[in-house]
């Protein structure tokens, strides 16, 4: 039989918010988190906008000797770890921490260490770099951080699939617990990539918005899109098996309830021209969930605001949802956070969760141009009050990966 997964405790490190919290009230207001870039020096870059986590007070959360010693997604991964893990009750609770595991994400991993490194060792020489380096890169340390800090003895792996990391991250830790193999999960992503590198890459590969106008830089759906919005920040999730969380009193967020991935197969950075892999995704979380097209109240979407995600994601819904398509409310929570990269589905997760348990549908922010090739219900710049039971959350990732998950409001039973 298989075993029912909630939500117990998050945390979140992101450009509108330093809390679940206060993110969560800015997505409902429709904050936007864009702005001229503050952290790099960036007279030399075409792209001066960016979606940066801003007045994080890391001092609070992680010692000045240790923080030296981690890359800043390494930094974001464990502050918003600490935040669910109290969120989460489990710091006063008893429980067998070899049924406790860790799969939490990054795409990119340290690329700031990268950087700064490769310059001392120019320099200074290669035999000068710093005994941290290797680990301060790896994209894998986020997630060991964690297990280390809250001694998870489970399984401790880290989700590699670009931008669809995050939700890869969250659908792989729901099946380890749904299946058996642990009781608790800390899962999520974290990306930290507002680098010279990073941002040079993306513009070369003509990827970014180019734009310095912060309400017309990320307009997903938009038909004057023309860019993602390089973003950093966390999301972690603590997901627990249904009657052990019961057991210890915790409180429930929300269940997670089906995880789709698929893969498109057609192109190393463009998505499928029709959108089938994402919506073969969306079917396949929809399946594992054991719920119907019409069942579907939200969709919170990939929603890049690049030209061809948008379209593509559009024809995907419609889809896998068919006429209902027309009926379920979407946003892309992007046009606020600008894009996390490898923790979007995380941080996106925790949208999905929210708006079922507030039943409230966040917007779509600074939308102007009706593309008629993007006509469904996208919340235009104004959230709205609605009861809602189930939702989606896509993510989609170079390579050809697609992540969905679905999640239901817990109404207790």
């Amino acid at each position: 039989m298989r075993r029912r997964v909630v939500v117990t405790g998050m945390g979140a490190v992101t450009p509108i918010g330093n809390t679940v919290t206060e993110t969560w009230e800015a997505a409902r207001a429709g904050k936007c988190g864009i702005g001229m870039t503050q952290q790099l020096d960036v007279s030399q870059h075409k792209i001066k906008i960016s979606a940066e986590v801003k007045n994080l007070p890391v001092e609070e959360y992680l010692d000045k000797k240790t923080a030296r010693k981690m890359s800043r997604y390494r930094q974001l991964a464990m502050i918003a770890a600490k935040q669910a893990y109290q969120d989460s009750g489990l710091a006063e609770a008893e429980f067998d921490h070899t049924r406790m595991g860790v799969i939490v994400s990054s795409g990119v991993g340290g690329m700031d260490a990268m950087e700064n490194e490769h310059i001392k060792a120019l320099e200074k020489g290669y035999d000068r770099l710093s005994p941290f380096f290797v680990t301060q890169l790896i994209s894998n340390m986020g997630a060991g951080d964690i297990a280390i800090e809250f001694d998870a003895k489970g399984i401790c792996t880290c989700t590699v699939t670009a931008c669809a990391s995050g939700s890869n991250a969250v659908g792989d830790a729901f099946h380890r617990i749904r299946d058996g193999y642990e009781e608790i999960m800390i899962t999520g992503g974290a990306e930290s990539t507002i680098t010279h590198l990073a941002l040079g890459g993306f513009t070369s590969m003509k990827a970014l918005h180019d734009g310095t106008d912060v309400n017309r830089a990320s307009i997903p759906f938009d038909k004057e899109r023309s860019g993602f919005v390089m973003g950093e920040g966390a999301g972690i999730l603590i997901l627990e098996e249904l009657e052990h969380a019961k057991a210890r009193g915790a409180k429930i967020y929300g269940e997670v309830v089906g995880y789709g991935s698929t893969c498109d197969a057609f192109h190393i950075t463009l998505p499928s021209e029709t959108g089938e892999g994402a919506a073969r995704s969306m079917m396949c979380a929809m399946t594992d969930a054991g719920i119907a097209p019409e069942q579907v109240d939200y969709i919170n979407a990939h929603g890049t605001s690049t030209p061809p995600n948008d379209k593509f994601e559009t024809m995907a819904i419609k889809t896998a949802l068919g006429d209902h398509a027309y009926q379920v409310s979407i946003s892309s929570t992007k046009s606020m956070t600008g894009h996390l990269l490898g923790a979007t589905g995380a941080v996106e997760s925790i949208f999905s969760i929210l708006a079922l348990k507030d039943g409230f549908v966040p917007p779509t922010i600074n939308y102007q141009v009706p593309d008629p090739e993007c006509d469904l219900d996208i919340t235009p710049n104004v959230g709205k009050e609605k009861e809602m039971e189930y939702a989606l959350s896509n993510t989609f990732g170079f390579g050809g990966h697609n992540a969905t998950l679905a999640f239901r409001k817990y109404k207790g039973e």
